[in-house]
């Protein structure tokens, strides 16, 4: 997942959205039931569109609405997670976290640190702990609620690895050596140095979702391919071991998995590095100037804006393909200041750099500081963090042990 995408199975727009969708339209699960091994694949799969994680899907957000629920009025459920590598940013907050504030007020949230993700390439045994501790206490800094959502570290619930090896006796290779981020790494890094666990995540990051039951997932435009994968996986799993051949096993039948849809957001999904905004803002690029850290104290803040890339035109103006930099300044601007795009292109269009810089700056360091104060005062309790983290694996594996015992059965195990 970009880095730090995988764990971004994320992003969605500060509302409750309302879903339009076109996934598996045209009779495609007829299709599926005749080939059990079919995956589709478009001009997205083969990486085309140059996003690096794609859906054969079309999925709209627009105004808010509330989520369907059913005549018992049971919250539709949603699942999201970051990495616990590098320091979260911007790009993270914007595109992921600070979203999940809206979601948990109208759906049943699980966020979680995804940190089983964080090994599948070379990391610091020594910093994994530590870093998955600040995560949590960056979830709870930014307002995401324990007494609406569940807020849990995936390697506390086992249930994931478990299914993840279920899933994985069900996953045709193929479908695997098709994922664009597998096949863009593997060459950067070369054969001898990348692990299977590389290849294989993707199975891991559908274990994360459907583990759950879940309806919904946030996805930005580097994870895409991944969550086609889990719904695809979802419909091979539910063909080869549900409905019938489930009941006679004692099962009640039907679908073991729900098979999720995607939200993806009409701002925020991509928020761009402040060197290069063709680049998404990313923990992995070399230079720190590229992201603002969520923790970064204010003069730090002040210097990166100061010194981030813009360009020579006059004014200030969305859309322009032209002028990409200029475009991802003023959606951070945006997202920050909670305008709306209107708004900001009419305060801002006749602007030069040196005013707008400051205006950002400003905007930023006033949006930052209340988080980073609230931080630091959960990160200095750590009886309260890990109490948090305890009771949201005790729920979320709840949830994880009725599905996973379900698989179980409908595969045809022995069961204690």
């Amino acid at each position: 997942m970009g880095r730090a995408a995988i764990s971004q199975f994320l992003i969605l727009s500060n509302s409750s959205p309302r879903l339009s969708s076109s996934l598996y339209c045209g009779g495609l699960r007829s299709k599926y039931l005749k080939r059990p091994g079919f995956i589709r694949h478009n001009r997205a799969m083969n990486g085309d569109n140059g996003a690096g994680f794609r859906c054969c899907c079309s999925v709209s957000l627009s105004q808010p609405a509330a989520p369907e629920t059913s005549s018992s009025s049971v919250r539709k459920r949603i699942v999201s997670g970051v990495q616990p590598t590098g320091a979260v940013h911007l790009g993270n907050y914007l595109g992921a976290i600070k979203n999940w504030i809206a979601l948990q007020n109208s759906y049943d949230t699980l966020f979680f640190i995804v940190d089983l993700h964080a090994i599948t390439l070379p990391y610091d045994t020594q910093q994994l702990s530590k870093a998955t501790r600040n995560t949590a206490a960056i979830y709870l800094a930014c307002g995401v609620d324990t007494t609406k959502a569940s807020v849990f570290v995936q390697s506390h619930v086992r249930a994931h690895v478990e299914l993840m090896w279920l899933l994985s006796s069900a996953t045709p290779i193929g479908w695997l050596n098709r994922m664009i981020q597998f096949k863009e790494k593997s060459l950067k890094a070369g054969d001898e140095n990348v692990g299977v666990a590389l290849l294989t995540y993707p199975v891991l990051m559908a274990s994360d979702i459907l583990l759950y039951q879940s309806d919904f997932v946030p996805v930005g435009e580097d994870q895409k391919q991944h969550l086609e994968l889990t719904r695809e996986l979802a419909e091979r799993v539910n063909y080869l071991y549900g409905g019938r051949k489930w009941k006679k096993l004692g099962g009640r039948s039907g679908a073991i998995f729900k098979v999720p849809e995607p939200l993806i957001p009409p701002a925020g999904a991509r928020v761009m590095s402040l060197t290069d905004g063709l680049s998404k803002m990313s923990k992995s690029a070399p230079s720190d100037l590229s992201r603002i850290n969520l923790l970064d104290p204010k003069d730090v803040i002040a210097n990166k804006i100061k010194r981030c890339k813009t360009d020579s035109f006059p004014g200030l103006e969305f859309d322009n393909p032209e002028r990409p930099e200029c475009n991802n300044l003023l959606s951070i601007y945006q997202l920050i200041s909670s305008k709306t795009k209107e708004e900001v292109a009419h305060e801002c269009r006749d602007m030069n750099w040196g005013t707008f810089k400051t205006l950002l700056t400003d905007a930023l360091v006033d949006h930052l500081h209340p988080i980073q104060i609230r931080y630091e005062e959960i990160i200095s309790d750590p009886a309260y963090l890990d109490g948090v983290l305890t009771e949201g694996a005790n729920k979320a594996g709840a949830i994880a042990d009725a599905t996973l015992n379900n698989v179980y059965q409908a595969m045809g195990f022995l069961r204690r």
